[in-house]
């Protein structure tokens, strides 16, 4: 046989064991931290492109010589080529024979005897959670394609800068492109960063494809609504994931954004329960679409009637503004528009501050700030003239840092990529203990329906602004 024959039948061969051609993917890629059912879990999430065993080897000191298995699940891309990659999920418990400890350093590596990943590590919180500080870097629409903040994130994180990451929305633009090759790469490309502290996510847009499926498979939310919605708690804050997308992909159906309301009211009832304010009395929310921007581009949120703080008209139904207004939520984040804008405390285009000198020391209304700006290819959105209800905003790419110092005392600082890692706006929430409601929630407690707004001061017919600004 000539040397040409011999290589065909070797090649043969090969693609024959590999399934008949097909590239057989062993080794854990993706891998991606992120907050269990419990407090102090923690979720580790990978792919394969064939089914293996799910094996986490971890230890402290760089030992590994703790082992937990967990399962896989098959996942199929919607598009033509019906792609497929099995991702797998291990939980650590704290309440595990092998238990985690309290504020230690953990080595691990994923996978099987047919592969293991490198090893990356992550840092577990301090025994006493009320008495944590937990530093978040939070952002939206961050791309696969210009994704200019990542670099930055991903020296800060190696250096220990970030007890966890939020991500509020819109991922890799998009994730089921050429069939799914693009969130394979995104994954990848955040491995940097997501494989050291727990990756938070809340669901956005640029998620819909196929009823959000590439969403719903690869992150490792807490709850049963598969990534959908959820709440975590990190030391004093009280994290609420919503899906702003129910209100705008109604021909995905009805059901959940009824269920995802009544969840809301349940979670944020619990929360705001003077029992569980007094442990953990910062309550913040997590969306994607936000209710203000004063952006140029004619989104949802130019408009006074505005699905997520008007409802779905005509019957408004399902609206936010007065929920969370009523709830006491300290800050709402949202993303979507590609910039950065820092609100006075609002509820009905109607100002808030606490004082005219310390407008965010005990706010009457919650503050909203807009986070989108971490980079993709749709590049950055500009402003229309600044509204009386808009404290501070940029266009630079960037992302924000948010620190709990304490019960009392939050800090957010904004991080301009484009002017190389300088902070470009640095506030500070402050909201005295005990924590007293909004200055109409008692009156919205009485009712049991929410008195709605519209009978009250938010009949603008004509979508005009309010006639009345309060600011102290």
């Amino acid at each position: 046989m000539n040397s040409a024959g011999w290589t065909s039948l070797v090649l043969w061969s090969a693609c024959f064991i590999a399934l008949s051609c097909g590239t057989v993917r062993y080794q854990p890629e993706q891998i991606h931290l992120s907050y269990g059912e419990k407090e102090r879990s923690i979720v580790i999430t990978w792919s394969t492109g064939n089914e293996t065993d799910s094996v986490v080897k971890y230890g402290g000191g760089g030992q590994l010589l703790q082992t937990k298995t967990g399962s896989s699940t098959l996942f199929v891309d919607g598009g033509q080529q019906k792609a497929s990659q099995y991702i797998h999920r291990v939980t650590l418990y704290y309440e595990d024979p092998d238990s985690l400890q309290p504020e230690t350093k953990y080595f691990y590596h994923v996978g099987s005897d047919r592969g293991w990943s490198a090893v990356y590590w992550f840092v577990t919180p301090p025994e006493k959670l009320n008495d944590w500080a937990p530093s978040i870097a939070i952002y939206g629409d961050m791309g696969n394609v210009n994704a200019q903040s990542l670099p930055r994130l991903q020296a800060e994180t190696q250096a220990g800068v970030y007890d966890a990451i939020i991500h509020v929305g819109d991922f890799a633009y998009n994730m089921d492109d050429y069939e799914g090759q693009v969130g394979d790469e995104f994954m990848r490309q955040i491995e940097t960063i997501a494989a050291y502290v727990p990756y938070m996510t809340t669901v956005g847009n640029h998620e819909s494809a196929y009823n959000f499926s590439h969403y719903r498979a690869r992150f490792s939310m807490p709850g049963p609504y598969e990534n959908m919605f959820f709440s975590f708690n990190m030391g004093p804050i009280h994290f609420i994931s919503f899906s702003t997308e129910y209100y705008y992909y109604l021909h995905y159906g009805f059901k959940m954004l009824v269920k995802q309301y009544e969840w809301l009211e349940n979670d944020l009832k619990e929360a705001s329960h003077p029992a569980n304010r007094t442990v953990r009395p910062w309550i913040i929310t997590l969306g994607h679409r936000p209710m203000y921007c004063s952006n140029k581009d004619d989104d949802d949120c130019t408009q006074i009637k505005n699905r997520l703080r008007y409802g779905i008209t005509p019957l408004r139904l399902f609206a936010l503004e007065d929920l969370f207004y009523k709830y006491g939520v300290d800050l709402e984040v949202w993303a979507h528009e590609h910039s950065y804008e820092r609100m006075w405390p609002l509820h009905n285009y109607t100002v808030y501050n606490g004082s005219y000198d310390r407008p965010y020391t005990n706010p009457e209304a919650p503050v909203h700030i807009v986070v989108g700006s971490a980079g993709c290819q749709e590049r950055v959105d500009h402003f229309n003239p600044l509204p009386h209800w808009s404290a501070f905003r940029s266009s630079d790419y960037g992302y924000s840092r948010i620190k709990v110092h304490n019960a009392t005392h939050l800090n957010l600082q904004q991080v301009s990529d484009d002017l190389d890692g300088e902070i470009i706006d640095d506030w500070w929430l402050v909201k005295e203990m005990p924590r007293i409601r909004f200055p109409l929630a008692e009156k919205m407690m009485e009712d049991d329906h929410l008195p709605s707004s519209r009978s009250r001061r938010d009949d603008f017919s004509n979508n005009s602004l309010p006639p009345v600004v309060q600011i102290r």
